[in-house]
């Protein structure tokens, strides 16, 4: 078994979740986690952050309900409301950061999403790549490099098929991967650490009766 979590790196409430995915992956070392990027805002949806009057409400609202920060420098990046969102080059950084330590998948996502949201760092930019490398201790040339190449838009689109394949419609979602195609919802868009593991718990114990 293992845990899936789909998000969006330029999600704010899959900020909001980071903290209760470290918890998760601390509590379960036994359960490896696959992170696949979902892509919220691409195509049509990429456009200036001021075309999404909605944003500095519901951040207001995911810091309140989750504690996450929103730090002055991502404020700055947005003050105008021209920056772009794009889920497709956060896809593929993501993609670059997973290549250079698989196993720190679910870390390097929350380090990513910090470079945005308390840094205010684009993610559609190769310098956020390696800072957020050169922080992990990961070979930060090469994570450029990879960000850069023309198999992450390869490695993005895959992603955006594997969301779609799990059928996830929102982000964040965390799902209980077992044998085969048999997936178990555990969280959507918000859920406390405690309950998280009382549905971990249920589901482990229907696989195993």
């Amino acid at each position: 078994m293992k845990l899936v979590y789909v998000f969006d790196a330029y999600c704010g409430w899959s900020h909001g979740f980071s903290g209760t995915l470290r918890e998760i992956v601390s509590r379960h070392p036994e359960l490896p986690v696959e992170v696949v990027s979902g892509g919220l805002f691409t195509g049509s949806r990429r456009v200036p952050i001021r075309e999404f009057g909605y944003v500095q409400g519901a951040n207001a609202q995911i810091a309140e309900v989750t504690g996450a920060e929103f730090g002055d420098g991502y404020e700055r990046l947005i003050a105008d409301g021209s920056f772009v969102m794009d889920s497709e080059a956060a896809a593929r950084g993501m993609a670059a950061l997973r290549e250079a330590a698989p196993g720190r998948a679910a870390d390097l996502a929350s380090a990513l999403q910090n470079a945005f949201y308390v840094d205010g760092r684009s993610l559609s930019d190769p310098t956020t790549y390696r800072v957020v490398a050169e922080a992990a201790g990961l070979d930060a040339d090469a994570v450029v490099a990879a960000f850069e190449a023309p198999e992450a838009r390869a490695a993005a689109a895959a992603d955006f098929r594997r969301a779609a394949d799990l059928r996830v419609t929102g982000f964040p979602t965390l799902l209980l991967a077992g044998e085969g195609d048999s997936v178990a919802p555990l969280a959507h868009g918000r859920a406390t650490a405690d309950e998280i593991d009382q549905r971990l718990a249920a589901s482990t114990a229907t696989r195993t009766s």
